[in-house]
């Protein structure tokens, strides 16, 4: 069962993104790895800032977790996972399939360059990879993280978002989706 998550989901939330999250170690940036891989502030930090979270419930106990943030004119999936022993059984797609029918705004998704089954996952459900300067400046439009995350960092777009990229190049002054490039 999807449902949505409360505060009172808090811990089940953050032990599910920490044990779905073990699966990038070693395959992202040592500098980008920490342990736990979410502190519990960084969570609040990230809830505080507009990250709603879903969830896929069974058996009364989260076993998937996907977030999402209104953001200017879009919708960015946030801090996706599954618990380890419950990956590859549908719940990351349901989670997003889910998320996407409910977004009344184009859908963006940043994930780590390195972790190309995550990439993979996201085009299979439909979204095209936003390379090189337009990957940059997305991250910069949309997302608060370090430069070094944007460096190791992809964007994907969902259909929605890759109809309203300008596929010329141009100044985006306007903060939103026109005049980006879709590759």
């Amino acid at each position: 069962m999807i449902r949505s998550c409360t505060l009172a989901d808090f811990d089940a939330i953050l032990q599910v993104i920490n044990d779905g999250a073990s699966a990038y170690k070693g395959v992202i940036p040592d500098d980008r790895w920490h342990e736990p891989y979410m502190p519990a502030d960084e969570l609040r930090h990230e809830m505080a800032s507009g990250v709603i979270f879903s969830g896929e419930e069974v058996g009364g106990s989260l076993v998937g977790v996907m977030g999402s943030q209104p953001v200017k004119d879009v919708v960015l999936i946030r801090h996706a996972y599954v618990l380890c022993h419950r990956q590859r059984r549908g719940t990351g797609s349901r989670l997003l399939k889910h998320l996407i029918s409910a977004a009344p705004r184009p859908v963006l998704i940043g994930t780590w360059a390195a972790a190309r089954w995550a990439i993979r996952f996201y085009e299979k459900n439909g979204f095209t990879v936003v390379d090189g300067e337009e990957k940059d400046r997305v991250l910069d439009l949309y997302w608060d993280i370090p430069q070094r995350q944007v460096e190791t960092s992809v964007v994907l777009a969902d259909v929605r978002a890759s109809r309203e990229i300008v596929r010329t190049s141009g100044d985006n002054t306007e903060g939103n989706l026109s005049g980006l490039i879709l590759p």
